[in-house]
């Protein structure tokens, strides 16, 4: 009985606590043609997210710090890779 309670709390840990809940990253390929062009765009922005998350890791940023130097970096590569300046 001891070892069914402690393979169910083990189940419950790994299915509750998985990694598999963080967001994907999107397969432009794998929806539908027409929000291709969407898709595609969407994959730019987090490839652009995850590069500046590991220039933030390389830098040491620290915790309450991080969203700020995120979201700045990937809008300055943003204005560098389209040339548009957004409000």
């Amino acid at each position: 009985m001891k070892s069914f309670r402690y393979l169910s709390a083990v189940a419950a840990f790994s299915l509750f606590f998985q990694p598999s809940f963080a967001q994907k990253l999107v397969d432009p390929s794998a929806v539908a043609p027409e929000f291709r062009a969407a898709a595609e765009k969407r994959r730019a922005e987090q490839l652009r997210f995850i590069e500046c998350a590991k220039i933030a890791n390389d830098a040491k940023i620290l915790k309450r710090d991080r969203i700020a130097f995120i979201t700045g970096c990937a809008e300055s590569n943003n204005e560098a890779a389209t040339g548009v300046k957004q409000p």
